[in-house]
């Protein structure tokens, strides 16, 4: 198996498998911080930055994710439209057919690096407007 074909598997299981990681890793965090925004008392913080501090455990991650999927996938892009040409100048022959298929195959990493990024990105910012909310609820509970 030459590198090449060691290249379309790391697009196929690599690129793809990470963005599937990335994926879960977002979903898994955002539901466990909603279910503990849902049980913080914020009367119970006698600090502020220690109610901040464990308000924003993980959100960071979120953020990460978010900003990171497109990038991850578009790399995915990149080295498929490598490998199409790559194929396509080592058989010496044009074909359109295998060109727009592995073109078009390329361009899943980047959808996906999408289809991740796009409700990471929801998510990231629903917490940071909990986070706020809850971060004001303590002020009021605490004003003088």
């Amino acid at each position: 198996m030459n590198w090449m074909a060691h290249l379309k598997e790391i697009i196929d299981y690599g690129i793809i498998g990470v963005l599937l990681f990335m994926s879960f890793v977002s979903v898994w965090l955002f539901i466990e911080r909603w279910l503990f925004f849902r049980s913080v008392d914020v009367r119970k913080y006698s600090h502020k930055e220690e109610l901040e501090i464990d308000l924003t455990n993980h959100v960071s991650i979120i953020a990460t994710i978010a900003s990171s999927a497109p990038y991850i996938g578009l790399l995915g892009t990149v080295l498929g439209i490598i490998l199409t040409f790559y194929t396509m100048g080592q058989s010496g022959i044009v074909n359109t057919k295998a060109i727009m298929v592995g073109l078009a195959l390329a361009l899943k990493a980047t959808a996906m690096g999408l289809v991740v990024a796009i409700p990471a990105t929801m998510m990231y910012n629903y917490l940071v407007r909990r986070i706020e909310v809850l971060l004001a609820r303590w002020d009021i509970a605490h004003e003088a």
